[in-house]
């Protein structure tokens, strides 16, 4: 590990993954299982599936267990956050058992509000279990924001805000799907909620970095009357108090989700002699904790614990798996990751885990009201084999992309993070089709077609100028 004399802040967020309690649903398969043998050579297959069929529901709520798995999950929570959290973030899925999960917890944290941290609710809408919301292969539309709100009034929850619902909040979080979900929907879509999740989390980071924020800070290090801090005790009271985000989803989407967290995109070392941007730290036994500290750096503290569920006070005798025992140092610098690369290659022979940001990044912040295009007509433009992807990376994080038809010179689907855009992301790219202009001699100048004031005002910026007798404004830039 790295020397503790190293002069670097090493802010963080506390990020919680929980899964839900037990569904309606996980108590009808555990009884068809029972009841017709499943798992033995006496199997009745047929019956099986004729119980769970008629017992199934699109999307059900908790059972009884999953009630009290809840209002245990409240009770470890509720104080552990008014003790030692600052702001809360609460992220869920809008099914309904993982909102009847969290609503304890909001309810505690609600009723108590004069002593408890700031609580802020997202409702994601493509935090979904795999295979969305279907009744035998029938497509149901989910709740929509109003019927949400409706199940999270009990908690009197007042700080709430929807996104990802495709077609817009007033529908159903499912009401575009044509079908169930099919595997490669789910680990698209974990690729795009991913990128969401980075980009939330940055954004309070960059928070941090611009103003005095009191509850995100270097959690690694000890100050004066921190010195008898038990870091494994989740309920004593702490003089600095924490930003926590919590994310309250389904078990196989998690999964994929998690995929994504650790392997960071992929499984290469960025850079001889660094880290890689994902590491494991092992303390067992659900709730999984990590670390953000910004630009896809995750720490994993731990792995699907369920201390509300033996015991009332929530003791365990951990040791050794803390931010103050030097884990935070597996973590590569700002240093490293501000290094950023371009790099060209034809659609088809993109890598995977570059192909999968890009396309995540393009479905989060890419106008479509503006595009001339239909969606299909776009998808079909990506993949052309004559089109170049251009990619900006920051180790294996891509902050920025664009398509480039090397026959006309028209560079397209231009896009970069939020979070990348004060740095120089947007001119490394643009300077780099340049370059290649120049080396490759295929074309004299780069013609955009900016939709909105925003992109108009960052092209002028790069030296972009509107063309005089252009009717659908296309802006160019002579090499």
């Amino acid at each position: 590990m790295a020397s503790s004399k190293e002069k670097y802040v090493r802010r963080s967020i506390s990020v919680h993954l929980i899964r839900h309690g037990e569904s309606k649903n996980n108590q009808v398969y555990r009884d068809a299982q029972r009841l017709f043998k499943g798992g033995t050579p006496d199997f009745d297959l047929k019956s099986w599936t004729e119980y769970v069929d008629a017992h199934r529901v699109s999307d059900p709520g908790l059972s009884d267990v999953g009630q009290e798995q809840a209002s245990r999950l409240s009770h470890y929570l509720e104080p552990h956050l008014a003790n030692q959290a600052g702001e809360v973030r609460f992220v869920i899925s809008p099914m309904r058992r993982t909102i009847e999960t969290m609503l304890p917890t909001l309810t505690a944290m609600n009723r108590n509000s004069n002593e408890n941290p700031h609580v802020k609710t997202v409702i994601n809408g493509f935090y979904f279990e795999s295979e969305g919301c279907h009744t035998r292969e029938k497509v149901e539309p989910g709740m929509n924001a109003e019927q949400i709100a409706e199940c999270l009034s009990p908690a009197g929850v007042q700080d709430v805000s929807y996104v990802g619902f495709q077609n817009g909040p007033e529908n159903g979080w499912y009401a575009y799907g044509t079908g169930p979900e099919t595997r490669h929907e789910s680990e698209q879509r974990a690729a795009r909620f991913y990128v969401w999740m980075m980009e939330f989390l940055d954004e309070q980071l960059m928070e941090a970095e611009r103003s005095e924020v009191e509850d995100i800070f270097d959690a690694g290090v000890t100050l004066p009357g921190e010195e008898n801090d038990k870091c494994h005790n989740r309920f004593e009271p702490r003089a600095r108090r924490r930003r926590t985000a919590i994310f309250c989803g389904h078990g196989d989407f998690m999964s994929l989700v998690l995929k994504r967290i650790i392997s960071g995109f992929g499984h290469a070392i960025e850079r001889e002699g660094e880290s890689h941007r994902s590491a494991f730290v092992h303390f067992n036994t659900g709730i999984t904790e990590l670390e953000y500290f910004g630009k896809g750096r995750f720490l994993l503290m731990s792995s699907n614990q369920v201390p509300h569920l033996h015991g009332p006070s929530g003791e365990c005798c951990i040791t050794g798996g803390s931010l103050k025992d030097g884990w935070s140092y597996l973590m590569p610098s700002d240093k490293i990751l501000l290094d950023s690369e371009v790099a060209f290659a034809f659609s088809d022979d993109v890598q995977p885990h570059i192909a999968e940001q890009t396309e995540a990044l393009r479905s989060l912040y890419l106008t479509k009201s503006g595009s001339s295009l239909s969606q299909d007509e776009l998808d079909t433009t990506h993949h052309k084999s004559n089109a170049l992807t251009v990619v900006v990376k920051r180790g294996l994080q891509v902050v920025g992309c664009a398509s480039l038809d090397e026959r006309t010179g028209r560079l397209s689907d231009v896009v970069v993070r939020p979070s990348a855009r004060r740095s120089q992301v947007g001119r490394s790219l643009i300077d780099a089709v340049k370059n290649h202009a120049i080396q490759s001699q295929k074309f004299d100048k780069i013609i955009v077609e900016p939709d909105t004031s925003e992109s108009k005002a960052f092209f002028e910026k790069m030296g972009f100028e509107l063309t005089e007798d252009s009717t659908d404004e296309k802006y160019t830039s002579e090499i």
